[in-house]
């Protein structure tokens, strides 16, 4: 399914829901487009991006215990204090995102309370999280695509680790989890 039709549905999944406020999960593997999706959504209707990404573990918190628990390497006990619960709230909040290239936190990121927000990224449907939405999106796309996705977006290198280490641990979650099927809406992303 192109991103027009995925953008068109979701917009038309947004319209039905009748709150005044929207908390959106987009969920999926890696290269799977959660970001241009999220950044879609954002230009066509309004709204908060927030990424998952701002709040993997920091190099401290990384023990083997914690990685080894599916959707271990995401801090979200930091996730669900500095972001969801204030989202939840229509609260103004900030957070400052952590950089896995650097293993540094960024400077703070401001947000304000919108009728849209939408939480981005692998890990954003975790079982701690998932009752808090009101749409829920997994992204999805064949292994040889996201492999020519990640080696363009990321180089070669930084493909090798994403192979070795990011979507086994990936796979972990969404299978553990059982994250699609959770889903209220999936998506393959495979042909553009």
């Amino acid at each position: 399914m192109g991103n027009n039709s995925i953008l068109e549905s979701v917009l038309h999944k947004i319209e039905a829901v009748k709150t005044s406020r929207i908390l959106i999960a987009i969920d999926g593997r890696c290269a799977s487009g959660k970001t241009t999706l999220a950044m879609d959504i954002k230009n066509a209707a309004g709204g908060n991006v927030i990424h998952v990404d701002h709040f993997f573990l920091p190099p401290d918190l990384r023990t083997e215990a914690r990685l080894s628990e599916p959707g271990g390497n995401v801090d979200y006990e930091r996730f669900l204090k500095e972001a969801l619960q204030p989202l939840t709230e229509a609260l103004p909040f900030s957070y400052k995102p952590f950089n896995c290239a650097t293993r540094q936190f960024g400077d703070s990121i401001q947000i304000q309370p919108h009728r849209i927000n939408i939480i981005e990224g692998a890990y954003s449907c975790h079982p701690l999280f998932i009752g808090s939405y009101n749409l829920k999106i997994f992204l999805t796309v064949d292994k040889a695509e996201q492999l020519r996705r990640i080696q363009q977006r990321n180089g070669e290198a930084a493909a090798l680790n994403f192979v070795h280490k990011w979507i086994p641990l990936e796979e972990q979650y969404f299978e553990f989890f059982k994250i699609d099927e959770q889903c209220d809406i999936k998506f393959d992303s495979t042909e553009k």
